[in-house]
């Protein structure tokens, strides 16, 4: 009987986050906020027809003026409900301080459905901007400065990027979206960034997630989310030479995010079983092929800048049927879980779901997302390192995935 609530319950999770209710097909026309100018800091070295909605204008709105640095700008994609067709990208440019949405959809009037279905990751590399589109089961190219569609590649059910050495790897689960005993193991696939062709294959874990690569290494967190009765709880290791997976490093059930910070090591997030295992973090010691360390706090997302990892908590439980959400930060030097959160408290108080966060290397301003109901349009805060809120803006529905634009792209919006 346990077994069968708890079924139940990672059913209405999977639910809840992947779906919605919406009609139509509907393709939004582009909105516009101004947003405060920031000063310059110089850069370190290194189909079927849909119906028509009523155009809606733009609007602009000035914001209190904040740091330009070497990063001119970034493209927020928003999520969408599963089924929609709502996944849309948005840009926010530094330099004339102007927040547009559904930028996609602007460049690519031919596209009826838009950017399609679910949009799970976004990565820019060179002059390129792949976004990952889960449920239309693709990868779509466009290029950074226009984002004009240059190609689109079919890979079922893919999840997230990375990039090394003129190659992005792309994690699937190569299966149908839904609950099932009998999932297929999942696979990473390797594109050549100059051809946009496929290039090799991987079978990794089921279900695999976020993915890095380390040292000649490439690093999958695989979850076996469709299978809630024997999740997965390993990360994998391909060897980039061979492209084979040479080890598998157990660290909890369900994986989920995974980053790698500058000395090698990796944060990998588990999502716990959403009953008596929380969610947890771990850092990976990519050298020894094993955890070393072990933070007993939620994480649904996080990102790592220079010597601290943000991590936004978000967690439910249906052992106490309520969320257990957090603005941590880890010295990842030292290893050490700091007492402060990375919100002001006036920001923490007002979101009702985090969910996408991204930080400016360079200026330390933090980006968070809301997604608030998970069915209507979202909020982007930027606070700055002194906790200072520089500004909120409405975004796309469900706002994730940040990719950030530096000055060697000139943006043409």
């Amino acid at each position: 009987m346990k077994h069968y609530y708890k079924l139940f319950a990672f059913t209405i999770i999977f639910t809840i986050i992947l779906s919605g209710c919406r009609k139509d097909d509907i393709i939004l026309p582009p909105e516009e906020e101004q947003l405060p100018p920031q000063e310059e800091v110089l850069p370190p070295q290194e189909e079927e027809e849909v119906p028509e909605e009523e155009e809606e204008e733009e609007e602009e709105e000035n914001l209190p003026p904040q740091t330009v640095t070497s990063i001119v700008g970034f493209y927020l994609l928003n999520e969408g409900n599963m089924a929609m067709n709502k996944a849309s990208l948005d840009y926010y440019d530094y330099e004339t301080s102007v927040y547009k949405t559904n930028v996609y959809g602007q460049a690519n009037p031919e596209s009826t459905l838009g950017l399609g279905d679910v949009g799970n990751d976004i990565g820019i590399y060179g002059s390129k901007l792949y976004t990952v589109i889960n449920a239309s089961n693709k990868l779509e190219i466009m290029d950074v400065a226009t984002t004009k569609r240059l190609e689109v590649i079919e890979i079922k059910n893919c999840r997230y990027i990375t990039f090394a050495e003129g190659k992005a790897y792309v994690s699937a689960y190569d299966g149908v979206i839904g609950l099932g005993q009998n999932t297929p193991n999942g696979l990473v696939a390797e594109i050549d960034t100059a051809t946009l062709a496929i290039t090799r294959r991987v079978e990794v874990g089921r279900q695999p997630e976020e993915l890095a690569v380390v040292d000649g290494k490439l690093y999958v967190a695989n979850s076996g989310g469709y299978n809630p009765s024997k999740y997965e709880r390993t990360v994998s290791v391909i060897d980039l030479n061979s492209f084979a997976v040479v080890s598998e490093i157990d660290v909890a059930p369900n994986l989920h995010r995974l980053r790698a910070t500058e000395s090698g090591d990796l944060y990998v997030s588990s999502r716990g079983n959403y009953f008596e295992i929380p969610s947890q973090l771990f850092v990976v010691d990519t050298k020894e092929q094993k955890v070393k360390s072990t933070f007993d706090i939620p994480t649904s997302n996080l990102t790592i800048v220079g010597d601290t990892a943000y991590i936004v908590g978000s967690a439910f439980s249906y052992e106490t049927f309520d969320w257990e959400i957090g603005y941590r930060m880890i010295d990842i030097k030292n290893e050490k879980l700091l007492e402060d959160s990375f919100l002001p408290k006036s920001v923490s108080d007002e979101i009702e779901m985090p969910y996408g966060v991204a930080v400016d290397p360079f200026s330390k301003n933090i980006y968070i997302t809301d997604a608030r109901d998970y069915v209507s349009p979202g909020t982007l805060y930027c606070i700055d390192k002194n906790k200072t809120v520089k500004f909120k803006v409405k975004t796309g529905d469900i706002p994730a995935h940040f990719a950030f634009v530096y000055k060697t792209i000139t943006i043409n919006k």
